[in-house]
C-alpha cells in the first residue's frame, strides 16, 4: 500500500492482551503494544483505540450459559473499560498523554464519550481510547470501532488479532488454508469471512473505510502497518481479491 495516515483508528481484541495467559491482561504485551503505540503518536500520526474485553467478560458466553443477552453485554463492557484503563496506563507511563472515553458514564475514571472533545484530543497528539462499547447491548466491539472511526474521520480501521490475516478456512483446522492479501467488502459479506460481524463490516463498506486485519503479537507490526506496510489482509472497495 504504502500509505502513510493522519488519524487511524485501531481496533484491539482483549484477547490480544491475554498473551499466552488463560485469562486477564499480560503487563508484557500490554507494554509493548503501548511502546508501538506510543512510537506512532510520536511519528505524528493521530491514533484513537477500541479495545475489546472477552479477556475478562464475553457477553455473548455469558448468555449461552442462561444469563440475560442485555445484561451479559453490558458485563462485557464494564470489562472493555479495565483494559482501556490498563492500557491508558502504559501508554502515559512510556510519555504519551492519553484520554478514555466511555460509552458509559464513569466520571470518577473517564471522560464521557463525546465526538467533538474526542477530535480535539486527538488533534493534540493524545491517544484517544474508547471503552464500554458503543454503549448498546446486541452490539459487538468491532461495530463500535467501525462506528468510531466512521464519527471521528478516521482514514483506515486496524485490527490487532492473533492471525496475520484472513483465510478461506481456518488455518488451525486446514493446513492449506489460503490467505488473502486484499479483499472486497462484498467477498467478505458473501463468504461470510470470519474478519469482523457483518454489522461492522457494512459500516466500513458505507463509510469507506478500509480494514487491515494484521498479528499484533509480532512486535514492530502496529508501527508496520499504520506506516503502510501491507503486513497482513487489507479489506476495502477497491481492492481485489487476491
Amino acid at each position: 500500500m504504502g500509505n502513510t495516515y493522519k488519524r487511524v483508528l485501531l481496533k484491539l481484541s482483549g484477547e490480544a492482551l491475554m498473551g499466552s495467559l488463560s485469562y486477564g491482561i499480560d503487563p508484557d504485551i500490554v507494554q509493548t503494544i503501548s511502546e508501538e503505540i506510543s512510537e506512532v503518536v510520536k511519528s505524528g500520526i493521530e491514533i484513537a483505540i477500541v479495545v475489546g474485553g472477552g479477556n475478562i467478560f464475553r457477553g455473548i458466553k455469558g448468555s449461552a450459559a442462561g444469563m440475560d443477552r442485555a445484561t451479559a453485554d453490558y458485563i462485557g463492557m464494564l470489562a472493555t473499560v479495565m483494559n482501556a484503563m490498563t492500557l491508558q496506563d502504559a501508554i502515559e507511563r512510556n510519555g504519551t498523554p492519553t484520554r478514555v472515553q466511555t460509552a458509559i458514564t464513569m466520571q470518577e475514571v473517564a471522560e464521557p464519550y463525546i465526538r467533538r472533545r474526542a477530535m480535539r484530543h486527538l488533534e493534540k497528539n493524545r491517544v484517544v481510547i474508547f471503552g464500554a462499547g458503543s454503549g448498546n447491548p446486541f452490539f459487538t466491539t468491532d461495530t463500535t470501532a467501525a462506528l468510531r472511526a466512521a464519527e471521528i474521520g478516521a482514514e483506515v480501521m486496524f485490527k490487532g488479532t492473533k492471525v496475520d490475516g484472513v483465510y478461506d478456512s481456518d488455518p488451525k483446522v486446514n493446513p492449506n488454508a489460503r490467505r488473502f492479501n486484499s479483499l472486497t467488502y462484498g467477498h467478505v459479506l458473501a463468504h461470510d469471512l470470519k474478519v469482523m460481524d457483518g454489522t461492522a463490516i457494512a459500516l466500513c463498506k458505507d463509510n469507506n473505510i478500509p480494514i487491515m486485519i494484521f498479528d499484533l503479537s509480532v512486535p514492530g507490526n502496529i508501527r508496520r502497518a499504520v506506516m503502510g506496510e501491507s503486513i497482513g489482509t487489507i479489506v476495502g472497495e477497491s481492492c481485489e481479491v487476491s
